[in-house]
């Protein structure tokens, strides 16, 4: 006799790991398709009712957030340690989001094409895929989820999102917020692991990801070998370039707030800092310093910046990052319950080190020496990510000059690695993005495909 056993989702307030937000068994498999059939069946009525009630849907979804703002609020500082003012920050922009792209349903979605011989006319369309299948993290609870699922709603799609399990409690409360505004069966969550994501990536018909580059990787497979369109969204090593005409305290204070904001918990956080010249001494000073003077602890607390590790796992995996290295700030572990972990910034790095060609995904960092702005573009680039890089300087057509030389599909200049505009397109190159941008316009078309009609007199 065998005895089936199911996966268990338990959810645990990083800050405090006594305390279980919420304990549930894992759907399956078939949760996940029948899931998707019954988007499927919502969504032609859901487009075929027209782009004024997709507006006004979505418009009402957004309402509905920035009502449920402070609940959702102290979700986010309970189940993923964010800090409180970052987590106020989250659903402020979640609910501009949904705003954002309430508008998009009347956006042009063709053009009209003048007949190469004769009378007619030729129309390029474009049409929504049908079901969107969407695999979130933890990190942004309702950011991200939002972000795919409002142009993905915009353009005519149902949604089924499949959350980190880690921020299950929080995707369950977004859906039954946002769910007060949509059409029965068009927006669906489905809690669950491996066994419920992969089901997703094979039912779906269009696939957004944001996760763990191996991750990414498979579902870009699968999806290819479905041919469904896939985005996935893998991470990154990011650089902060700091030539020696910059405001190095100013940098020092940006760069700080990007190594350990939540905990460094973020793909877009910098993990490297590579000091031009003779920027190195007084950086190296300015940023230790202000790395020791970020407020770590309760997320609750509002002065805090850097809250905990998601779980024991990453913290573990952040303490053997900086094993053995020369800390200059940070580097320890402080008492108490929480995963919690100092705002770290080692110097004397050996060439090949984990923190030159991993993703630690915690608030550390390497501060490294370059010679002169090409130098320091040759080691922006010398790592598999390319998601973002900040460069820092007062010389704004030195800035202008050098963009070319980064493989990164993001550049800030005199702005934190940290922070997204959710109206421009996001991604990275090489092994931080596959496949089309998130956001603004290029999610609308990611979330559907062009067809061409030839119309001729009879």
């Amino acid at each position: 006799m065998t005895t089936t056993k199911f996966l268990v989702l338990t959810s645990r307030n990083p800050a405090d790991p006594s305390d279980v937000l919420l304990e549930i068994p894992a759907p399956g498999a078939f949760a996940s398709i029948d899931a998707v059939d019954r988007a499927r069946a919502a969504q032609q009525g859901w487009l075929l009712g027209g782009a004024a009630a997709r507006s006004a849907a979505l418009g009402s979804a957004a309402d509905a957030i920035e009502t449920a703002g402070a609940e959702l609020t102290a979700l986010a500082v309970r189940e993923v340690g964010k800090p409180l003012t970052e987590a106020r920050a989250e659903v402020a922009r979640t609910v501009a989001i949904w705003r954002y792209y309430a508008q998009a349903p009347y956006e042009p979605v063709g053009a009209v094409h003048e007949t190469a011989v004769g009378a007619g006319l030729l129309l390029t369309r474009r049409r929504p895929h049908g079901v969107a299948g969407l695999i979130t993290p933890w990190n942004f609870p309702f950011a991200i989820p939002s972000w795919k699922a409002a142009p993905a709603l915009a353009a005519g799609n149902a949604v089924v999102l499949k959350p980190a399990p880690e921020a299950t409690a929080c995707a369950v409360h977004l859906a039954e917020v946002v769910q007060r505004a949509l059409p029965e069966g068009v927006f669906t969550v489905l809690p669950g692991g491996a066994a419920e994501g992969n089901a997703l990536v094979s039912s779906a018909d269009v696939v957004s990801f944001t996760g763990s580059t191996a991750v990414g990787r498979a579902v870009a497979r699968r999806g290819a070998a479905r041919g469904i369109p896939v985005q996935a969204e893998m991470g990154g090593l990011n650089a902060a370039v700091v030539l020696p005409d910059a405001d190095i305290e100013t940098a020092a204070a940006h760069i700080a707030t990007a190594i350990a904001g939540y905990a460094g918990q973020k793909c877009t956080a910098t993990s490297r800092v590579i000091a031009v010249g003779t920027a190195l001494k007084p950086l190296r000073e300015a940023l230790s310093e202000a790395l020791r003077a970020l407020p770590v602890g309760d997320p609750a607390d509002a002065a805090t910046v850097s809250g905990p590790l998601i779980d024991q796992h990453a913290r573990d995996r952040v303490c053997e990052s900086w094993h053995g290295l020369c800390a200059l700030a940070g580097g320890t572990v402080p008492d108490g319950p929480g995963w919690f972990a100092a705002p770290t910034l080692v110097e004397k790095v050996p060439s090949g080190h984990r923190l030159l060609r991993e993703e630690v995904f915690g608030p550390v960092a390497a501060l490294l020496p370059a010679e002169n702005l090409d130098h320091a573009a040759r080691i922006t680039n010398s790592v598999p990510y390319g998601l973002v890089t900040s460069v820092h300087t007062a010389d704004l057509s030195t800035a202008l000059g050098g963009l070319d030389r980064l493989d990164t599909g993001m550049i800030r200049i005199n702005a934190p690695s940290t922070g997204v505009d959710f109206h421009l397109p996001f991604g990275g190159a090489k092994a931080s993005s596959h496949g089309p941008r998130e956001q603004g316009r290029a999610a609308l078309e990611f979330y559907t495909s062009s067809r061409t009609y030839t119309l001729t007199p009879p």
